[in-house]
């Protein structure tokens, strides 16, 4: 009706209805974009809940594994993980743990790292995820690991960064050399597997806060992670909980973003010494149990996880399925004759 009116109007005042046609096509063509443009739904991530380009909903993510001995440090890249799983990498030396960081979008990531060996525990996780996992070496355990059909990586012959360290501590990854490395190793970047379900994790509608009277300010892993002195602290003015070792925050040297997460997951874990030298694996296929994390409130809940391809599931005291906040979630493993020293208020 406007849009007549308009045209009546304008040809009593002497417009041509060819001009006025021709600027109200433009016009509806314009309001028809905008439109698409608001009404047009984006894909949503499978590990954080969070929406992400289309172009990127079906590609499988990268697991990549960080050194995290302090001479290793600052990391690069390891803010923008999605999802970071810390664990033990040994049970010598103070029980010094490494760092997996999963990327959902990593074609684009700058310098990462650095990059270290993977250990067998890394291999089975990374099957839930469908993940390819990115390291250099590992010991001799984990080659039976990798001959598994689920299994996919990239070892070694990463960019090499003078960065005044020894070797070991200057091998980085960057999102582009990843590319050209899949396509020479003829890996898929799409998803090679079917998915257990559309997400990794049951997420909340809206953010949450746990109707939990047990307090999560600080999560103290000190004398867990007694190399590293690993710990969590609740930040009120972001909502999240920032990343501390070597009592100090850590930050990423690409950009100086704190290391912080929405969600922080706990697994009381048993592992096995696999030798003298402290090689371990993790029983994380199995069950246990933890805490849920989020907005400086606890849980209890268990966990389980049916198969090395099987994703782990996280339930409530009454046995049902936990749901978690949207974002970036940290995943600790635990080691279970430690378990009791873990500090949650």
């Amino acid at each position: 009706m406007r849009f007549e009116f308009a045209a009546e109007s304008n040809k009593r005042n002497g417009l041509g209805t060819g001009i006025v046609r021709r600027v109200l096509a433009a016009s509806m063509g314009i309001l028809c974009a905008g439109a698409m443009t608001v009404t047009a739904s984006a894909a949503t991530s499978e590990l954080t809940g969070m929406e992400i380009g289309d172009e990127i909903a079906g590609q499988r993510p990268v697991a990549i594994m960080v050194d995290n001995e302090k001479k290793a440090l600052a990391h690069y890249g390891t803010a923008e993980a999605d999802i970071v799983y810390e664990m033990m990498n040994s049970t010598a030396n103070g029980r010094v743990t490494r760092l997996m960081c999963i990327y959902k979008d990593w074609t684009n990531l700058q310098q990462t790292g650095s990059i270290r060996s993977a250990r067998t525990t890394n291999v089975v996780l990374t099957g839930e995820y469908n993940a390819v996992l990115i390291h250099d070496g590992g010991p001799f355990y984990i080659k039976t690991y990798l001959a598994k059909p689920y299994a996919a990586h990239l070892s070694g012959g990463f960019s090499r960064i003078n960065n005044g360290k020894p070797r070991e501590f200057t091998e980085y990854v960057f999102g582009q050399e990843l590319v050209n490395r899949f396509a020479a190793n003829k890996l898929s970047a799409a998803y090679t597997m079917a998915l257990e379900r559309p997400s990794h994790f049951v997420f909340y509608p809206e953010d949450t806060v746990l109707g939990s009277e047990m307090v999560a300010n600080v999560v103290n892993m000190a004398n867990i992670f007694v190399h590293n002195k690993s710990q969590l602290l609740y930040n009120a003015g972001t909502g999240t909980y920032d990343y501390y070792e070597y009592d100090a925050l850590h930050t990423d040297a690409e950009d100086g973003q704190p290391l912080t997460f929405k969600n922080v997951i706990l697994q009381n874990t048993p592992f096995k010494n696999l030798d003298k030298n402290g090689y371990l694996n993790y029983d994380v296929v199995g069950s246990g149990s933890g805490y849920y994390i989020t907005n400086g409130k606890a849980i209890p809940i268990t966990w389980s996880k049916a198969s090395e391809t099987a994703i782990t599931h996280y339930f409530s005291a009454d046995g049902a399925e936990i749901a978690i906040n949207k974002g970036k979630t940290y995943i600790g493993l635990l080691p279970s004759d430690t378990w009791a020293n873990l500090q949650v208020y």
